[in-house]
């Protein structure tokens, strides 16, 4: 199955050299590229992609925004393809707002080529991507910037069971699934198993919102742990 990409940046170089790498893979086609959001949008709702390559700050309208648009279109607009954010590696206060708003993941745009792919990949495939190495930092900076903690995610915690809240805090802290079997001497299976029931429970889609989740239920407190 081919992966359907368009590319959303401001700097036509950038576009060009992601457009130039990502189209040398057998499995992922380039269908498009826009130099703003509002016409990310435009090319986006012709193209049909899977996977959406949104830059942070643009001209005319910024990522967050077109970001919003795509993952909550208006009526009549079937079509929601994955947004995957790219950032700089100075932290942007915008790509929090976009996970919240349903963005399945962010990469940093001078990740190595091979990490692109990988993540194009990932986020097609219907996961988040949060890597791990950078998690901690941006996800700490970010939840800074949240609202006051709201009552109704505080609650739904209730639902959880010891394990799983457990589970839920070593997500949004940055651990990946390995880690978080080998600091709970967990199979990584069993690992997967309640990541799937802490969604399930939450009602959320991805680990990108049970991050957000985390942090604005007051589970996990920024710069803690």
């Amino acid at each position: 199955m081919t992966i359907r990409v368009i590319i959303v940046d401001d700097q036509a170089m950038v576009r060009a050299g992601f457009a130039a790498l990502l189209s040398a893979q057998p499995d992922i086609d380039v269908v498009g590229e826009a130099p703003d959001g509002r016409q990310g949008i435009e090319v986006s709702r012709g193209a049909h992609p899977d996977v959406v390559l949104m830059d942070v700050r643009m001209p005319e309208m910024d990522g967050l925004a077109a970001a919003r648009e795509l993952l909550d279109p208006p009526p009549g607009v079937v079509h929601r393809p994955k947004v995957l954010m790219l950032t700089t590696f100075d932290v942007d206060d915008y790509v929090y707002e976009a996970l919240r708003a349903g963005a399945s993941g962010f990469l940093l745009k001078d990740a190595p080529p091979a990490d692109l792919i990988a993540a194009v990949r990932v986020v097609a495939a219907g996961e988040a991507l949060l890597a791990p190495s950078v998690t901690r930092r941006l996800i700490a900076d970010f939840a800074k910037q949240r609202p006051a903690v709201r009552k109704g995610p505080t609650l739904r915690l209730n639902g959880l069971t010891p394990r799983e809240t457990e589970v839920l805090e070593l997500i949004a802290r940055g651990l990946s699934n390995q880690e978080i079997a080998a600091r709970l001497v967990l199979a990584e299976q069993t690992v997967k198993t309640h990541i799937g029931k802490v969604l399930a429970k939450l009602e959320l889609r991805d680990r990108a919102q049970a991050v957000i989740f985390a942090y604005e239920s007051g589970l996990v407190a920024p710069g803690n742990g």
